[in-house]
């Protein structure tokens, strides 16, 4: 068992809706089925720089089910995860969760919003998960970030669907995302209520 002390701070992002932009079919996200079609936002790098000086260890999480459903090849996967660490090398690591999911008879650990990639990537990198935050658009990402005990930051790109928990704080982009983690890890006074009360 590792005896690493766990001292690192994260800014765990999701992919699709975060850093790049989603394709959405009647008020519902889903990934871009090509690299030609993978747009990253023009926010994204900034942010990625900011936090990236401010400190923080970046690590994509993101569900892929489409590869283990057999509707996208993990090929294309890989090619938009290339021009993501081409466009943003301040990224260290991408965890890829491929499996369909419990409702296509593929359940796993890994899949948001189970913490299987977090824990994976916090295991590898010595990441203080109290410390740490998660920036996601879905109520997946939300509901990872509980179970793996990290703070939520909700992008909320208004689309058909509910949350489940409640985030630490509600945002409209990226830009603003990566403003909210710096003056909370800045500041005794920041944007987020305290996330763990009991």
């Amino acid at each position: 068992m590792s005896l690493i002390a766990a001292i690192n701070r994260c800014v765990f992002l999701d992919r699709d809706g975060v850093l790049n932009r989603p394709v959405v079919r009647d008020g519902r996200p889903y990934p871009p089925a090509h690299a030609d079609e993978f747009e990253i936002y023009p926010d994204a790098a900034d942010g990625c720089r900011r936090l990236k000086e401010a400190g923080f260890i970046l690590i994509v999480v993101t569900n892929q089910p489409d590869v283990g459903r057999g509707t996208q090849s993990m090929e294309a996967v890989e090619a938009m995860h290339a021009k993501l660490r081409a466009a943003l090398p301040w990224l260290d690591g991408i965890e890829v969760c491929y499996h369909a999911g419990s409702n296509h008879g593929e359940p796993c650990e890994c899949r948001k919003p189970k913490p299987g990639m977090v824990l994976r990537a916090a295991a590898a990198h010595a990441i203080d998960l109290k410390r740490s935050f998660l920036i996601g658009d879905r109520w997946r990402d939300v509901d990872c970030a509980r179970a793996a005990g990290c703070r939520a930051v909700f992008i909320d790109h208004g689309y058909d669907e509910s949350l489940r928990e409640d985030p630490d704080v509600i945002v409209s982009n990226f830009a603003e995302a990566v403003s909210a983690i710096l003056d909370e890890a800045t500041s005794s006074a920041g944007a987020f209520r305290e996330s763990n009360p009991g």
